[in-house]
């Protein structure tokens, strides 16, 4: 087989091992659509554009804007997911004041260099994403277009320049929100889990959209009437830049890179914070301890990627067991903590042992499709209101209840409180019955494997206390 045969072999596996064939259909058409739609507004718009000097010399100072800030990025580096950036502030002059083939190319061209200087990721999230980015910017164009007042001059009066920064802001945000919708939709087309508010409309975000704007319109007022005011405005978008850098860095270093929740440190910070505020409240309060059962021998036989994948996803479905203002984080390796305000004994043993069953339905798949179930045993410490206990107490108390779990047979929940002693209920331990008064959970995979004592050398599973 010649060298081409092998690389063309390699291209098709990795086409074919792309996730949008496992997607929706209409997922897959949508991304068909727009990927469509924008090289159709390319091939019209080159066959009508009449070039001039003045457009020519504003779009190479604008797509160099691009590539400037595609450099500055690449010193950063792309988180995989979504991505935040300032590019609009170099796309809304273009799409505003250039004919549309301009900023289709331009962002064509800025997908295309993130491909190639940033990261790798499979193509048709490049096209999409440039689709999207592109017929924004070209409906924003249009919008503008047919705005009143849009036409700019350099003599006019201060009404009129109001005017034309409203209608810029209109079209900016026209733009804004329909590349939302096409992004919303191709991401909980893909994830149905994800949250909207965390990941469009938190304050961070929001923010970003609107400085964005902000410089986008600046840059677009500046360049109308001196195209070479371009490269002026270079300095304040990589300001931006680094100030969304920081604001990324910062909320990196609270979280936990492979699940997404609170990291150890940032978790303990809030928790000592909310206890002491229980203990001068006289509120009620509780922590609970997950450790999922068995998991290195999820390791041992599917593999260190699958046992990852048990990991995001049961930190992906904490958020929806848990109330708004709960608190979960990875507390390292297999182990997970959750904080739970206002909350009682009883109530916090519930919430435990219904995160407990929620995890123990989850169907969880193998790369060659073998169905795998997982269990967690929990361990809970309840603050009862007056007691005056740290933060350090209580999970040293969550973990020996989380022993007792595990020396009982795993997949349940044990609870300490502050002043009723030790509730041994739940999961299996409860006979035919589970908190709720339903069917047990499912056995887990691993039930066939010694219980109590008799645990295979290495597990670091019943470590009695860790803190």
């Amino acid at each position: 087989m010649t060298r081409a045969h092998l690389s063309l072999s390699r291209w098709v596996a990795a086409v074919r091992a792309w996730p949008i064939w496992a997607e929706p259909r209409w997922l897959f058409g949508l991304v068909v659509l727009l990927v469509s739609a924008d090289l159709a507004v390319l091939g019209i718009s080159a066959a009508t554009v009449s070039f001039s000097v003045h457009d020519l010399v504003l779009f190479g100072l604008l797509l160099g804007g691009v590539a400037v800030t595609v450099e500055l990025t690449r010193s950063a580096g792309e988180k995989g997911g979504l991505i935040k950036d300032v590019y609009g502030a170099w796309n809304l002059p273009a799409g505003l004041l250039l004919p549309p083939l301009y900023v289709v190319i331009i962002t064509i061209v800025q997908y295309g260099l993130i491909q190639w200087r940033i990261r790798r990721a499979p193509i048709y999230r490049r096209a999409y994403s440039a689709a999207v980015s592109g017929l924004s910017f070209v409906i924003a164009g249009l919008v503008f277009r047919l705005l009143p007042g849009q036409t700019f001059a350099g003599n006019t009066t201060t009404v009129h320049d109001l005017v034309w920064v409203l209608m810029v802001m209109i079209a900016g945000l026209t733009s804004v929100l329909v590349g939302k919708v096409f992004m919303i939709a191709a991401i909980k087309g893909s994830d149905s889990t994800v949250s909207l508010r965390d990941a469009f409309f938190n304050r961070e975000s929001m923010y970003n959209d609107f400085a964005e704007q902000c410089i986008g319109v600046l840059v677009t007022f500046g360049v109308a009437g001196n195209v070479f005011l371009a490269p002026v405005a270079l300095p304040v978008v990589a300001l931006l830049q680094r100030s969304l850098r920081h604001a990324q860095l910062l909320n990196a270093s609270r979280t936990d890179a492979k699940t997404g929740l609170l990291n150890a440190r940032t978790w303990e910070s809030e928790a000592e914070a909310e206890v002491a505020r229980a203990v001068r409240a006289r509120m009620a309060l509780a922590v609970a301890v997950l450790d999922i059962d068995w998991f290195k021998h999820v390791n041992d036989t599917y593999g260190h990627l699958f046992g990852d994948e048990v990991l995001k996803e049961i930190a992906r479905c904490l958020p929806g067991v848990l109330r708004e203002y709960d608190s979960a984080g990875r507390f390292g390796g297999e182990e997970f903590v959750l904080l739970l305000p206002h909350t009682r004994a009883v109530d916090a043993f519930r919430i435990a042992d219904r995160v407990r069953d929620h995890i123990s339905g989850l169907s969880l798949h193998t790369s060659d499709g073998q169905s795998v179930r997982v269990t967690v045993s929990v361990g809970v410490a309840a603050l009862d209101a007056g007691s005056r206990r740290k933060l350090s107490e209580l999970l040293a108390a969550a973990d020996a209840a989380l022993y007792r779990a595990k020396r009982d047979g795993r997949n349940q929940v044990q609870m300490i409180s502050t002043t009723r002693g030790l509730s041994a209920v739940g999961g299996r331990t409860a006979g035919s019955m589970n908190a709720f008064g339903g069917a047990p959970a499912a056995p887990s995979v691993w039930d066939v494997l010694p219980r109590g004592d008799a645990r295979p050398a290495g597990d670091a599973d019943e470590v009695a206390t860790k803190v």
